[in-house]
């Protein structure tokens, strides 16, 4: 009997949306060779992660085991599944790194902004063709999502065979990219599936999902009806609504123009890869200017409320010399994001405030979903006819929900979150182990923990404002002058009325005029008298425990 096991491990994905991240491995325990699906990344929030850049999964775990990682693949090339590419590359050993053309495309631009040549990626075909990474043999198997050329993985080794489904819909006419293939589908699972990794973000949607040829009637009858400028976002990775929205506009007898540099680099990417042949001219932002408002649609970035993005840009005035005025329209083709929620209305009010009226996915008429629901899920399901199910890409409600699903279709099925190590050997799936993991920010050029306190000081030095004191002691201990306070994000003054730096200097060196001489030599404890005053002037005075810099000075003779 094989010693040799296959484990599963999601370390990005399972328990969030977005920073999917995943590992498979076989052979001895403890010595699995391994692959990894997908490295994308999450997007920061002012709330929990003010300054932040990118988030992207820890991966101390694989870091430490890069000699036994085999190869990365990447099902398709949305940001929360390619975009820690560069980041993350030479973390991980800079190991073989496999997609098919358009997705490829798109991982050599990310990893060239590191240095790295256009031979780090390896572009695959689609299913039959197939990829040896040691114990594994990986294809790309069709898939229909809001992206072109999204792929589920198929992974055969000893153990038998799992498909990863990456993130799909059913959809048989996608207007860009491959129609599902329910036949295909069939046939890759007729000798028998292990175990199905299963996208589950709208589990809890009831209905069939829609297809993307269904948006564009709609959209056109939209566009005909507006009087002034019309401006659409959607996701810039979106190609298939882009086009939609660009040849709707067309139709509605108006010219279109791009804009936003991610818009335009995935139009590009998707001509240069043979993705897209028949896209309707487009003008620049030149030419909008010197027509008729009422001829022009735009095609915009930012459609998550992104304050860089087109869209935020047209909100706040301007944007590449054109504005937004009365009697215009602005179209969300996309749905928000939870978490995106605040940076989306202020647009909307922004827009409101001028006069243009906004139409968003509230009705579900100018947007389907990538993801699929409920019943395409359990079709799916049915299709393939796995031994084991196992939820991913989705919170834990998705996954908590999808596990249920699974076994009341009579398959076997596991809550395996990030960190979670799944044993797939045998007749069940079993808990092999835990793995710590959390998540990298991305600040700057840096990368840090999320536990390393950068951001946890941030935030305190958000909500508190912050003091710096400085004081200069001679080589007898004796204060040179008064100490001196500066004073950032706080009220200047408070209860009293009186400046606040004056309060908080006057009890300083009141303090110190009495101080021992045994606390006058020692910095740690001086320094800790001084951080206690300071705190407790700021809260009588203005209710706040500010965060305290001591800077102490000693001369010497």
């Amino acid at each position: 009997m094989s010693s040799d096991r296959l484990i599963y491990l999601p370390l990005g994905g399972a328990g969030e949306i977005g920073m999917n991240c995943y590992v498979y491995g076989y052979g001895p325990k403890d010595k699995e060779r391994l692959i990894i699906v997908d490295i994308g990344v999450a997007f920061p929030d002012m709330d929990g992660t003010p300054g932040v850049d990118l988030i992207l999964a820890d991966i101390a775990w694989l870091e430490e085991r890069k000699t036994l990682i085999e190869a990365v693949f990447i099902t398709h090339a949305h940001e929360d599944h390619v975009g820690a590419i560069g980041h993350l590359f030479e973390r991980l050993g800079e190991p073989k790194v496999y997609a098919r053309a358009f997705t490829s495309n798109i991982a050599r631009g990310k990893l060239a902004e590191y240095g790295y040549s256009d031979k780090v990626v390896t572009t695959v075909s689609k299913w039959p063709q197939t990829v040896t990474a040691g114990p594994f043999t990986v294809g790309f198997l069709p898939i229909s999502h809001s992206i072109p050329e999204s792929s589920a993985l198929v992974i055969d080794m000893p153990e038998g065979r799992v498909i990863h489904t990456g993130d799909f819909k059913i959809d048989h006419s996608p207007q860009v990219g491959e129609p599902f293939d329910p036949d295909l589908w069939a046939d890759v699972s007729a000798g028998g599936v292990k175990a199905l990794i299963c996208d589950s973000t709208n589990v809890f949607n009831q209905h069939e999902g829609r297809s993307e040829a269904s948006v564009g009637p709609a959209i056109e009858e939209l566009v005909r009806g507006q009087k002034g400028m019309v401006v659409a976002t959607t996701f810039a990775s979106n190609v298939a609504r882009v086009k939609t929205l660009a040849e709707a506009g067309e139709r509605a007898g108006r010219s279109i123009c791009l804009m936003g540099r991610a818009m335009r680099r995935m139009i590009e990417a998707s001509v240069e890869t043979g993705v897209l042949s028949d896209f309707p001219k487009v003008i620049s932002p030149e030419d909008v200017k010197s027509m008729p408002r009422e001829n022009v649609m735009l095609l915009v970035t930012g459609s998550q409320g992104e304050r860089r993005a087109a869209s935020a840009q047209l909100a706040n005035g301007k944007y590449q010399g054109l504005t937004l005025k009365e009697g215009d329209l602005f179209l969300f083709s996309s749905k928000t994001i939870p978490g995106n929620e605040k940076g989306v209305i202020r647009i909307i009010n922004q827009f409101s405030e001028m006069g243009v009226d906004v139409v968003d996915d509230s009705t579900g008429k100018y947007h389907v979903s990538g993801h699929a629901n409920r019943p395409d899920i359990e079709y799916v399901q049915k299709l393939v006819k796995p031994q084991i199910v196992i939820p991913m890409h989705g919170e834990h409600r998705h996954l908590r929900e999808m596990v249920k699903i699974a076994k009341g279709n009579r398959f076997q099925s596991i809550l395996a979150v990030n960190g979670m190590m799944v044993n797939l050997s045998g007749n069940e799936p079993t808990v092999a182990g835990y793995v710590e993991t959390g998540r990298t920010y991305l600040d700057g050029t840096a990368q840090v923990g999320a536990l390393d306190g950068v951001v946890r000081d941030r935030i305190r030095m958000a909500l508190n404002g912050h003091v710096t004191v400085t004081l200069i002691l001679d080589d007898e201990n004796e204060p040179l002058g008064e100490p001196w306070c500066e004073i950032m994000g706080l009220a200047t003054t408070g209860r009293s009325r009186a400046p606040l730096v004056d309060l908080l200097e006057a009890d300083l060196e009141q303090f110190i005029n009495r101080a021992s001489e045994v606390t006058l030599a020692d910095d740690d404890k001086l320094e800790q008298a001084l951080k206690k005053i300071v705190r407790q002037t700021a809260l009588d005075e203005i209710g706040k425990k500010p965060e305290v810099t001591i800077v102490i000075s000693r001369l010497s003779a």
